[in-house]
């Protein structure tokens, strides 16, 4: 009986893609397929889809700080980073900073391939694809190499002072007390903060969280916003909503 022969499929056969493509410089937050599609459909208008959203653009707006607390796909991020972006396109800035913590969520970053850019690179990812999305990838790119957005973990913002700046401290639940401390106290003159996180999904231990005890303490402060999303409020997958109620 002869035996049944399996051709191995030529790697040129466009319906074979590497798992993982190799690259000549090394992984690139910016750098991905469909980038042309992604400049030509990029959201040049943001409009609130929730009443809660509503409350948060209006708050950014006439806020110099603003806290946005709430669950999960509620828009805090994306609404922040559009703020963001239109403030810098009206000329009301000059640059746009943006933080985030590293947390280690069960998996060391230290095993990670790369120097520390690449290694902090997955941990900012989500910020990326939000300036993408309002600016397009070319223009993003061009706006980095120049200065006028920037984008570090929260441990490189100690020691600064932030004028003429729109600063977004995005998962600042996963910030401690003194950390959040030090993070408000870089706003400098004509320049805007928001706070983006939920309290109810730190990783870090229990208790070490400062965004809650934060948050309330700040809500009496003249001229400071706290703005609480709820369920309601999400804009994700009709489950999220549902899961998070019993989760």
């Amino acid at each position: 009986m002869a035996k049944r022969q399996t051709k191995a499929a030529p790697a040129s056969d466009p319906k074979v893609h590497p798992l993982f493509p190799r690259r000549a410089s090394g992984w690139d937050p910016l750098g991905h397929e469909g980038e042309e599609r992604r400049d030509q459909s990029y959201v040049r208008t943001v409009k609130p889809l929730s009443t809660g959203q509503a409350a948060l653009m209006q708050a950014i707006i006439s806020h110099n700080l603003t806290l946005a607390l709430g669950p999960a796909g509620t828009g805090k991020t994306y609404l922040a980073i559009s703020a963001a972006v239109e403030a810098l396109e009206k000329g009301s800035v000059d640059r746009i900073v943006l933080s985030r913590p590293a947390i280690e969520a069960g998996e060391s970053i230290g095993y990670l391939p790369g120097d520390m850019n690449e290694k902090m690179a997955p941990f900012l990812r989500p910020l990326y694809d939000a300036l993408g999305d309002r600016l397009g990838a070319k223009r993003l790119r061009t706006l980095m190499a120049e200065g006028t957005i920037e984008i570090a973990p929260v441990g490189f913002m100690r020691g600064r002072t932030l004028n003429n700046a729109f600063v977004v401290i995005d998962e600042a639940q996963n910030c401690t007390y003194a950390q959040i401390k030090m993070l408000l106290t870089r706003l400098g003159w004509h320049s805007t903060m928001v706070l983006t996180g939920d309290p109810d999904q730190s990783d870090l231990l229990e208790g070490l969280s400062g965004l809650a005890d934060i948050a309330r303490r700040l809500e009496v402060v003249e001229g400071i916003s706290v703005v609480r999303l709820a369920e309601t409020d999400i804009v994700r997958h009709p489950l999220v909503a549902s899961m998070l109620t019993v989760l």
